[in-house]
């Protein structure tokens, strides 16, 4: 299905079936946190922060600079710009706990997107820029695509609705990195159509991080002057 325009006022349901929803909740599972008083979800771009907190109808975007480690090697560290939406609502984040299987302070996720089974696109997309990778693999000339996360049951989820989706698209097993955290990838000669296929319409939508989807042409482009 194709994007919803960013503007459109979404659904007064945070939880209803909607593209910017899927957008929003992949975001917040992906890198986010719900806890007893509401929602935060971090990204390392302003205009994607913008654009999250104007479909959760928030106005509370904190900036900071953090040292991230690297999805596959903790001891790899970088600098990036942090920003970070909250939503304030203990109501809306026990909804979504109970409704998406997210996991609230002490309680452990059960992951459950069959609410966006017709935004998959969308929903994908928001996990991508939460805990996804894209990367030009240059032993292979072939784009790289891979999901980490510290909860094996979301990645686990997210492997699920990457195989399930409208693009072909197989990945390799979740396996446990040196980091502690749990990763799958598309495999290398699906990477590049489905990362295609993950951007489709995002210039009429605005449901991106524009720093992800630079990263991604930058790596078909790479990829592209391989093969010729």
């Amino acid at each position: 299905m194709s994007d919803a325009e960013v503007g459109a006022s979404p659904p007064d349901d945070m939880l209803a079936s909607h593209p910017e929803l899927a957008y929003f909740w992949g975001r917040v599972a992906g890198d986010g946190e719900v806890t007893r008083d509401g929602i935060e979800v971090v990204t390392g771009n302003e205009i994607a922060a913008r654009r999250l907190a104007a479909v959760a109808g928030s106005e509370r975007v904190d900036h900071r600079l953090s040292e991230r480690a690297y999805a596959h090697d903790t001891a790899v560290t970088r600098t990036e710009d942090e920003y970070t939406v909250q939503v304030i609502g203990a109501t809306l984040a026990e909804r979504a706990s109970a409704a998406l299987g997210l996991p609230i302070e002490d309680q452990p996720g059960g992951y459950r997107f069959d609410a966006f089974a017709d935004h998959d696109r969308q929903l994908l997309r928001g996990l991508s820029e939460g805990c996804g990778t894209i990367c030009f693999k240059s032993s292979s000339g072939a784009v790289g695509i891979s999901f980490a996360h510290e909860d094996s049951k979301l990645v686990e989820t997210i492997r699920g609705l990457v195989e399930r989706a409208s693009v072909e698209a197989p990945t390799g097993d979740v396996s446990e990195a040196s980091s502690g955290r749990y990763w799958f990838g598309v495999d290398d000669d699906a990477a590049a159509r489905f990362g295609e296929w993950l951007y489709d319409g995002t210039e009429e939508s605005g449901l991106f991080a524009p720093n992800r989807r630079r990263k991604l042409r930058r790596s078909l482009e790479q990829a592209a002057q391989i093969e010729k």
